[in-house]
This record gives C-alpha cells, sequence and structure tokens, in this order.
C-alpha cells in the first residue's frame, strides 16, 4: 500500500481555483453569492441572505460501518450600512442535531456556532479593515471553504488537522492590494491558543476559542502574501501566537513562561493554485514548531508534539471543457495526495504515536450542475504508521484490532447560494 501512494505521488491532482474574493489582474472575480456580491461591494439589497451546506454517506471498510450525515447548513446574513461599512455573520449548524454531553471526540457530534461576526471597514478601493470574529488568511481553504470551491467530499484532511479550517478567532485584521502589481497581502492582530485545551492526535484544533470566551492574556499575529502571474497564484502565510492565557499566578503555579506570547507557537504554509483550459492543479505544504510542547505535557499531561507538518497536491481536469452543449457545467476529474505526521518530533516526554504518521490518496469525481451546486464521489485509501499499544487505555471488548491500511467510500452534495 505504502509503495502504491508514494509511487503516484508525481501525478496527483488539484481542483480548480473557482473564484476569490480579491481583485487583481490576474484572474477575474466570480460572484458565485449573495456574499461574494457584498464583499465586492455590488450587492443590490443593503441585507443580504447567503449560505452554504453539505451532506454525505460514508462506508468506512475495516469497520464494516456506513454513516450518514448533514455536514453543515450555514445562514450568512450580511449588511450594507453605507458604502464604507458594512456587516458579515455566519450561523453554522454541524451534523443537525446539538445536545448537552455529546462526547467532543465523536465526529459526527452536532455543534452550533457562529463562523463569523464582523465588521468591515473600508478605507478605499484598496485597503479595508475587518474587526470581530473572522477567518484570518492561512491557507487555501480557510477564507475559501464552501463545498463546491473543492473536489471531494471531504475537506482536504491536511487543512483540517495541520491547518484547523475553519480557523476563525476574535481580532482586528488589514487587508490591501498593491496599486500597480498583482500583489495581496494581509495581517492580522488576534486572540491567542489555549494549550490547556489542546488533545493528543488533534494538533491545535481544540485550542482555539473561536469567540468564545477567549483567553486574550496571550495574542497572536498572522500575515499572507498572494502574488498572481498569468494562470498561478502563489501564497505564503504564516501564524505567531502565545498558549498560555492564564494569569501570572496560574502560571507560576504550572511552571509555566506566560505574557503576549508566552509558549509561543509558529505555523507557516505556501501554495500554489494553477488552472488553465480545464486542467487545474494545487499543491501547499505547512509546518507547526512548537518549542515548548514539554512544559505544556508536564503540566496538562495532554502529550503535544513539538512539531506537526503536512502537505498534499492535487491535479483536475473538467471532461467538460471541450463541450458546446453542457459548457455551463463541469464534470472533474481528479485526484489528491496528502501526507501528514502530527508528531514528527515529540519532546522527552511524550509519547509516540504511529497512527499519527499519515498518507492518503483520493480519486473521484465532482459535478458541477450549476456553479452553486455540487455533487461528489470519491474513495480514499488511507496509510499509517503502527499503533503504540501504550496508548491503548481500557479498550472496548468490542473494538476492531487496529489496521494501518483502510478504505473509505464518500458520496456527497454541496451548495452555496
Amino acid at each position: 500500500m505504502k509503495k502504491v501512494l508514494l509511487s503516484l505521488a508525481g501525478c496527483f491532482i488539484a481542483i480548480p481555483f473557482l473564484y476569490s474574493q480579491q481583485y487583481t489582474p490576474a484572474q477575474q472575480l466570480v460572484l458565485r453569492t449573495n456574499e461574494d456580491s457584498l464583499n465586492a461591494g455590488v450587492a443590490t439589497n443593503k441585507t443580504v441572505v447567503s449560505g452554504y451546506g453539505s451532506a454525505f454517506y460514508q462506508r468506512n471498510f475495516n469497520e464494516e460501518m456506513s454513516r450518514a450525515t448533514l455536514e453543515r447548513a450555514v445562514l450568512f446574513i450580511g449588511h450594507r450600512f453605507n458604502d464604507k461599512i458594512s456587516f458579515f455573520s455566519e450561523m453554522e449548524l454541524e451534523n443537525t442535531v446539538v445536545e448537552a454531553g455529546s462526547d467532543s471526540k465523536d465526529n459526527f457530534k452536532g455543534e452550533l456556532a457562529m463562523e463569523q461576526a464582523y465588521l468591515r471597514f473600508n478605507l478605499n478601493p484598496r485597503q479595508y479593515i475587518v474587526a470581530g470574529l473572522f477567518t484570518p488568511r492561512i491557507g487555501m481553504l480557510n477564507e475559501n471553504h464552501l463545498p463546491v470551491n473543492f473536489n471531494g467530499v471531504e475537506r482536504p484532511l491536511v487543512e483540517q488537522l495541520i491547518i484547523p479550517a475553519t480557523w476563525r478567532e476574535l481580532g482586528i485584521g488589514f487587508y490591501g492590494r498593491l496599486r500597480r502589481q498583482p500583489l495581496n497581502y494581509s495581517i492580522a492582530l488576534l486572540n491567542g491558543l489555549s494549550a490547556a485545551s489542546f488533545e493528543h492526535g488533534t494538533g491545535i484544533i481544540e485550542g482555539r476559542a473561536e469567540g468564545s470566551g477567549a483567553f486574550a492574556n496571550d495574542i497572536a499575529i498572522t500575515a499572507s502574501l498572494q502574488y498572481y502571474w498569468q494562470n498561478f497564484r502563489f501564497q505564503v502565510s504564516g501564524y505567531m501566537g502565545g498558549t498560555n492565557g492564564a494569569n501570572k499566578r496560574q502560571s507560576d503555579s504550572l511552571q509555566l513562561h506566560h505574557g503576549a506570547f508566552g509558549l509561543p507557537l509558529y505555523l507557516g504554509e505556501a501554495n500554489i493554485q494553477y488552472t488553465h483550459n480545464g486542467f487545474a492543479f494545487k499543491a501547499i505544504g505547512s509546518i507547526i514548531s512548537y518549542p515548548n510542547a514539554a512544559d505544556i505535557n508536564k503540566a496538562y499531561a495532554n502529550n503535544v508534539s513539538k512539531v506537526m507538518y503536512g502537505a498534499y497536491a492535487e491535479l483536475a481536469y473538467n471532461l467538460l471543457e471541450k463541450s458546446v452543449k453542457y459548457k455551463e457545467q463541469q464534470l472533474n476529474a481528479f485526484a489528491r495526495y496528502e501526507v501528514f505526521d502530527l508528531n514528527s518530533s515529540i519532546p522527552n516526554n511524550g509519547i509516540y504515536d504511529g497512527t499519527l504518521k499519515q498518507q492518503h490518496l483520493i480519486a473521484g469525481f465532482t459535478y458541477l450542475p450549476i456553479l452553486n451546486v455540487a455533487i461528489k464521489a470519491d474513495v480514499r485509501l488511507a496509510h499509517t504508521g503502527d499503533e503504540n499499544p501504550v496508548l491503548v487505555i481500557n479498550p472496548s471488548p468490542a473494538r476492531i484490532p487496529y489496521k494501518t491500511n483502510n478504505t473509505f467510500l464518500n458520496v456527497g452534495i454541496g451548495y452555496a447560494f
């Protein structure tokens, strides 16, 4: 299995870069949703309603289990106060039902949350400020995460586990573009993460506050650059932030450094996207460095890592590209290869978990009868390292023995309006 995955690494494929909310000479803006129109300043109504959602069926062949869920339904409401000030908000419901006491480790738990709620202040045609709960520009998916914008039923795993999209925090951000060059830039100040909430096997996901009582004793800075050239888009972005929001007394009792950037975590990523004549390619690489992981493990015993990394590449071709009759439709045949390790480097008080070193090959089809609706099907071949018996605590008698290879069948739908 491993040899098969590695041998195919050179042909992996990406999804078409269908739209962006930036104005540059190197690309054309596609106003797919009412939110896009408000963001572009061309909405005909002062108050607009928009949204997106997805549902899927998944078959896990190792567990011989099938699951189906309404993955998410998101309602957007925005308002243009005047030409300078607008409001953006999204309410997201995941997996349909929210119940008290649901297991946080259940992939199908229900959740009701604000995905964004911020004010946008237009300074001039090229620059603006956002303030509130928003998604910073990190990676490819975090800003452009609509289900009609990516191939595959599941969001790319690297941009779930390394870059935890959809990653939103409270803060203020400055966005702009150069006057004569196709270069976009951004910088934002956000609340930091909470290392006390980090969980083994989920990267930094559980450390996010997402606007809910965020610790603000620690802060973070993000920045990005986007450059457009012909049919390419290049981006680099980075994050640096504190992970200890506790006060001095609490920190001293746990022997932890505190302050605005106490116990800093660093994340960097670079990506490239290309689209031309029905072909599309994209690739991304990201790495997290957490030098003080040993201090966190000593204080909270949550077995976090010093270094995590991930990368993927995709290639896609629209089979209807040359069709005259179906030119308004897309049928994208695609493949994606992902590799990541959530414990690439562990501190001396950490325990290695081979299951967190993974490779995935995903291949399938995405059909868009219109640009706002997607019908998807794919197969994911997964390969991981060996399970560490030390980390298997009180296993259920009905537990299926762990296998390093698995296959998943996914079928789903997505929409945006």
